[in-house]
């Protein structure tokens, strides 16, 4: 039922309210559950204060948490009376190539909770409950002066059982790093971490952040972020386990901005999202990022996707060089791969013009060209170029105007470091743009992308990780390798196409493969990593030499599989221990699982739809060496597999 009345000025607003409508009086919470009715959220006012419960199969997932918002002029967060409930169903059928499954069936019961505070402004809370996810946001409708309002901080919490251990990395401090451009969503993971413990800078968590309690698993990200509001992520947690929303520190940006969001009523904000599950599977396979979100304009060009080949890992800013990149050209097209990525400094040591004809070189063996720019030249240190002419709207068309007029494919747009309202919107101008002049975006040095492998049709993915650029830099990332592989599809990978840059058939990280930093993993496990690692577009760390020096199977592999995927199934494994999951492309599944055990696992894995079935089986050896052979599945659908520590398995149908 909703109730539509005209204010009378003399009552306060909630008293005139339960005057009223006495009804309103006993109207204090409200459930809604999901399809199959085993999640459910209860939403309640506790003091005027709205909360918020999360319960599966009747066991406690989120304890008693806080909803609401304060802005620079109203405060939603306190006094507050509610004023209705409605119901709805939401259905909701899509496809989408650049996630984990192309063709989603989106089913989820909705409840809209209406607040109202003792000045009569409104607040309605949205929650969708879908089976095993949560995706809930604020409405707030327009209910008389004032309509320009800055968000300052939300009262949103989680509020999560003491008993519970969070998988989190924790939120880098602004202006740190290389050339002061942190936070770039590239710090390391603390793992079964008590739920009260304070992060490593005292600045909170970034998302995504996984929890498990008992039996259940908690994934807390959110969704639907674009330049209309700031990125955030999880405080610190109070002493009782809760963890709040957090706006952007200050000083990022170089401390310009607000660490807010300035909104215009109407206005509503992003989607919180809470993934559940009794086991991983939820976690891996979860969609919610992609299923309450719509595009927000028409691709110009219909988009293609695949591999690509990438000189600067392997070879670094020397190889930024005519010579060098008409080379990679070549190795790209004897893996029969669609792109090559030109990295930074292009635009000095090659030259526009020049650039022109290595353009044409790589249409004529039918490779497209995608190219490195620095994202600003105002908020932080990164000398790289070419920069400034990204980060103002004149200077981003004249060169997207010569991208499209050169035939340029896609951009790698590298160094945003931080969430503030600002790079929200840089984010937005970029894709938008872009979009305009058919290039694909690739973002490094980045956020999180939040739903925007839908929003944004010609968004292609974005690094937002410790990815293979480390492995080149330091020894220890190449030792942590293994278990860094082991969490990414249960976190990062969740909930965002990752651009990883990686599978590295080098042993060595050095032109010459033959010094610099040793990579301790096994073949197999790189290939494994192109199953396991989901991106729509990839550039792989292959160096011409691996043509030579690589197994013959390896390079097989690596020129068949796929970088879209149909399906996407977890089969079996454990954050920072092992990881297998099974990932179909058109009739063709691939099974993938890598182990970061100091021992050998075994395992016995179910895949029903290879039953009876001949296939390809890659693995290790105890020496590390990688072969292949051809198995038969049993005709239940079980297989037996063994992984070697920083090892892996490959199975191809």
């Amino acid at each position: 039922m909703k109730y539509r009345s005209t204010i009378c000025k003399p009552l306060p607003y909630i008293i005139y309210l339960l005057l009223t409508f006495p009804c309103l009086a006993q109207a204090q919470n409200a459930k809604v559950k999901s399809p199959n009715g085993k999640l459910q959220v209860e939403v309640f006012l506790q003091q005027g204060q709205p909360y918020y419960r999360v319960a599966q199969g009747g066991e406690t997932v989120l304890e008693d948490s806080p909803l609401g918002l304060k802005t620079n002029l109203v405060d939603y967060s306190d006094e507050l009376a509610w004023v209705d409930t409605v119901r709805n169903t939401i259905r909701n059928t899509y496809r989408q190539e650049k996630i984990k499954r192309s063709e989603i069936h989106y089913q989820a019961n909705e409840l809209v909770c209406s607040f109202a505070n003792k000045s009569n402004k409104s607040l309605k809370v949205v929650f969708r409950v879908s089976n095993n996810n949560i995706a809930f946001r604020y409405e707030i409708p327009e209910s008389g002066e004032p309509l320009a309002l800055v968000v300052e901080k939300e009262a949103t919490g989680f509020n999560l059982p003491q008993n519970a251990k969070g998988f989190l990395t924790p939120q880098s401090k602004a202006m740190v790093g290389f050339a002061r451009t942190k936070p770039s969503y590239e710090e390391g993971y603390q793992l079964e971490q008590d739920i009260a413990a304070r992060s490593a800078n005292g600045q909170g968590y970034t998302f995504p952040c996984l929890f498990r309690t008992d039996n259940k698993w908690v994934l807390i990200s959110e969704t639907g972020v674009r330049g209309l509001y700031c990125g955030s992520h999880l405080s610190d947690p109070t002493a009782d386990g809760t963890y709040t929303i957090a706006f952007p520190d200050e000083k990022e940006n170089n401390g310009f901005g607000s660490t807010g969001a300035a909104i215009g009523v109407p206005a509503t904000t992003p989607w919180r999202t809470i993934t559940v599950g009794e086991g991983l599977k939820p976690i891996v396979e979860t969609t919610i990022p992609y299923d309450v979100v719509e595009p927000l304009y028409e691709p110009s060009i219909d988009y293609e996707y695949g591999k690509g080949t990438w000189s600067w890992i392997m070879w670094q800013d020397q190889s930024m060089k005519y010579a060098d990149q008409v080379t990679y050209i070549d190795l790209a097209a004897q893996l029969g791969y669609q792109f090559i990525l030109i990295d930074t400094w292009w635009d000095q040591r090659i030259g526009y013009e020049r650039m022109e004809e290595l353009i044409r070189y790589a249409a004529s063996k039918g490779i497209g060209v995608f190219l490195w720019y620095n994202s600003n030249g105002v908020v932080n240190d990164a000398p790289q170029t070419p920069k400034n002419k990204m980060n103002t709207a004149i200077a981003r068309k004249k060169e997207m105007q010569w991208m499209r007029k050169n035939g340029v494919k896609g951009i790698k747009v590298d160094f945003f470091g931080g969430d503030k309202q600002e790079t929200m919107r840089l984010y937005e101008d970029i894709l938008s743009d872009a979009n305009d002049y058919g290039l694909m975006v690739v973002f490094h040095g980045t956020t999180l992308p939040r739903g925007w492998e839908r929003m944004f049709p010609n968004y292609v993915g974005s690094e937002a990780v410790l990815a293979s650029e480390n492995l080149m830099f330091s020894q220890h990332a190449n030792d942590m390798e293994a278990l860094h592989a082991t969490l990414h599809p249960f976190i990062r990978n969740a909930v965002g196409s990752m651009e990883f840059g990686g599978v590295v058939l080098n042993k060595r990280y050095n032109r010459t493969n033959d010094g610099g930093n040793y990579r301790k993993t096994t073949d197999v496990f790189q290939l494994a990593t192109a199953v396991l690692f989901q991106n729509p577009v990839q550039f792989f760390a292959l160096a011409p030499n691996n043509l030579r020096d690589a197994p013959d199977f390896a390079i097989g592999f690596l020129k068949q599989v796929p970088t879209t995927w149909d399906e996407t199934m977890f089969l079996d494994g454990y954050p920072g221990k092992y990881c297998v999951l099974a990932r179909r492309h058109g009739n063709t599944w691939y099974i993938a699982g890598v182990n970061a055990l100091a021992e050998p696992i075994k395992l016995s894995i179910s895949v029903p739809m290879l039953a009876g079935q001949e296939v390809k089986f890659y693995g290790d050896r105890k020496d590390g060496s990688s072969y292949t052979k051809q198995v038969k599945v049993n005709k239940r659908g079980n297989i037996s597999i063994t992984i070697q520590p920083n090892g892996g398995v490959v199975i191809v149908q």
